[in-house]
């Protein structure tokens, strides 16, 4: 019943936006200067089936309906119903459904929030969104169709992935796709605005809040994914540059420079097809991520719904949309015979962009170049974090102060008498990681170099605020972003130079000694959950110097369907530091072994981002530029 709902309902929206792009190809050679109703009714019955359809496949989930394939290799009846809801977008199917419905509803949202623009710029748009609507309804029809049968109906499912059945991963992929998903109505805006002459300053304002809205819920993706592995996968850190975690992040850097062009473009009219370069190959990136991912060629820890052959689909799907989108891009662009002047608001933007571009294109080596040097000389190569520190952080240092100093130049030419505020804040800077220096006894010059950029930014930041809001011009989100940036930063560095870990050795009744810590591997007990097993450690950690104690719970559990094993981390978060254990068996032993780790400031690495996504959302309701 559901198989025959669910597939009727995509046949119907494929259908649909053939339709939109029929009747669109229609109203554009029309005389009328609105769009046709029609569209707006069939744009809302997309949008509205399309989400029938999703629920559809909830409602097969909940219910345990193992004749679908989807849910017979990702259910199981004694899994949490917030888990069973949860493995819809757990698989390759349900993922790119819901790819499908984030197409439909940003697409009827662009329409409608679109009316006062001309009218060939939005059907452009839509009937640019509309293709890569079909495209997507094509490949779950044909290659993923998460309404696909089997028979005979199995009395039991497979099961979810042990991993995936976390808070932090079931709402981690829907706001990640509204991040990448949400970079298309942008993409097919750029064609649009190429197609029909529509370039000044006027797009920028069509497209920012769409930016800002896929910018942000990126962001806040990227933390839910960040948080998940690091109390699940056991890695004890908030980044490991894992392929999957650097796929994520590189149309991340392409947004971050396209919002702060759209701000020259919108106050200045500039950067109109740096602009456009962006919109496009934000969602291009979105895509590749989505084609590495899916494809298995990445070899990552948290790859979970990969297949080759689904792989080529995407490959080819993106391969037309760069060809496409380039050809079109060198028939339009033009050559820009404006100059920028080097002391200007604008002329430091375009630096900071250039930063952002370096950042992404040293991240896409590290992802693909293991991949080619594979397919070269078949041998495997890992790209890890030395790579990624060595390169980015150098760089890093310049970038924040440049990113400090260009929200105090004017627009179009500045005689910049700001010199002396700035070495003020540089020389209190300086004093501040003198103290950093005195407590934690950190004398590394790259790492001072890094606290005291950040520490710069911060409290240039604040002083913005403070002049700004005297002027009653405020940028509000400006300044949250920009200082959280900065204590992001600040933390990133303290987390990474003054973290501690310790692996050993450990049976029932043991202690270890390390550091100032006495760690004592106090109980050991079995207990019966829902759906898993679950071996219990309990640590006592005896600080030496301040006599306090920690009691920590990691565990491993043992899940049956499908029969796999997990170790969860047991954290005891404090206001400046976490302490972190995890432990594995051994085989034919009474050993089991424990790493130990103590981490500072992870609480306020979350809490940065949060204030840069908060940022982000702030903007789009106050419309600051």
């Amino acid at each position: 019943m559901l198989s025959n709902i669910g597939n009727s309902l995509l046949i119907i929206n494929t259908l649909l936006s053939i339709s939109i792009i029929f009747f669109s190809v229609q109203n554009l050679n029309s005389s009328a200067n609105l769009i046709n109703k029609n569209i707006y009714q069939m744009c809302l019955l997309q949008s509205t089936l399309i989400i029938i359809c999703f629920f559809a496949l909830i409602a097969a989930f909940i219910n345990s309906d193992f004749s679908l394939i989807t849910v017979y290799q990702n259910s199981h009846t004694l899994k949490p119903i917030f888990y069973k809801i949860a493995g819809t977008w757990g698989n390759h199917e349900g993922s790119l459904l819901l790819w499908v419905i984030i197409l439909t509803i940003f697409s009827f949202l662009f329409l409608l929030h679109n009316r006062e623009y001309p009218k060939n710029y939005s059907l452009y748009t839509l009937i640019i969104q509309n293709i890569l609507i079909i495209g997507f309804l094509f490949f779950l029809i044909f290659n993923s169709n998460p309404f696909s049968v089997i028979s005979p109906i199995p009395r039991e499912g497979l099961g979810l992935n042990p991993i995936l059945q976390d808070p932090a991963l079931a709402i981690h992929p829907p706001l990640l796709y509204i991040g990448f998903v949400g970079s298309s109505i942008y993409f097919s805006a750029a064609i649009g605005s190429l197609l029909s002459n529509f370039n000044d300053k006027s797009f920028a304002q069509s497209i920012k809040n769409w930016v800002l809205i896929s910018w942000s819920f990126q962001t806040v993706g990227i933390l839910a994914g960040s948080i998940w592995a690091y109390y699940e996968l056991g890695w004890g850190g908030f980044w490991f540059w894992d392929p999957v975690e650097n796929a994520s992040l590189l149309p991340w850097f392409a947004m971050t420079a396209l919002i702060h062009s759209l701000i020259v473009l919108e106050k200045r009219n500039l950067l109109y097809f740096w602009v456009i370069i962006l919109c496009l190959l934000t969602f291009i990136l979105s895509v590749t991520g989505t084609f590495l991912v899916r494809s298995g060629i990445l070899n990552s820890v948290h790859t979970f719904a990969n297949d080759p052959t689904r792989g080529v689909y995407i490959l080819i799907f993106l391969s037309l949309m760069i060809f496409i989108s380039v050809l079109l891009l060198f028939k339009k662009i033009k050559k820009n015979n404006y100059n920028l002047n080097a002391n200007s608001k604008e002329a430091f933007i375009l630096i900071n962009n250039w930063f952002m571009v370096f950042y992404l294109i040293t991240v896409l080596i590290g992802t693909v170049y293991p991949i080619f040097t594979e397919v070269i000389s078949d041998h495997k190569v890992s790209v890890g974090p030395p790579f990624y520190n060595t390169v980015i952080i150098p760089i890093l240092v310049l970038f924040l102060f440049i990113m400090s100093v260009g929200p105090k130049v004017k627009w179009i030419k500045d005689k910049f008498n700001n010199f002396k505020s700035l070495l003020i804040i540089l020389v209190g800077a300086i004093l501040i990681n003198f103290f950093i220096i005195y407590f934690f006894k950190s004398y590394s010059l790259l790492s001072n170099l890094i606290i005291i950029s950040s520490i710069f930014l911060i409290i240039s930041s604040l002083k913005d605020a403070i002049q700004s809001f005297k002027n009653k011009n405020f940028n509000f989100s400006r300044v949250i972003s920009h200082s959280a940036f900065g204590f992001f930063v600040l933390f990133v560095g303290l987390n990474h130079n003054f973290s501690v870990e310790k692996d050993f050795n450990l049976k029932l009744g043991e202690t270890e000694k390390f550091e100032n810590y006495l760690i004592k591997f106090k109980n050991l007990q079995l207990k019966d959950f829902k759906n898993y097993k679950a071996v219990i450690g309990e640590f006592k950690i005896n600080n030496i110097q301040n006599k306090k104690e920690q009691l920590l719970k990691p565990e491993i559990r043992i899940y049956e369907n499908p029969s796999t094993l997990t170790y969860e981390a047991s954290i005891r978060t404090q206001f400046f530091k976490d302490y972190y254990v995890t432990m594995s068996n051994i085989d034919r032993s009474d050993y089991y072994n424990i790493k130990f780790q103590k981490k500072p400031f992870m609480m306020w690495i979350w809490i940065s981002v949060v204030f840069i996504s908060f940022g982000g959302f702030l903007r789009i309701f106050k419309n600051e530029i």
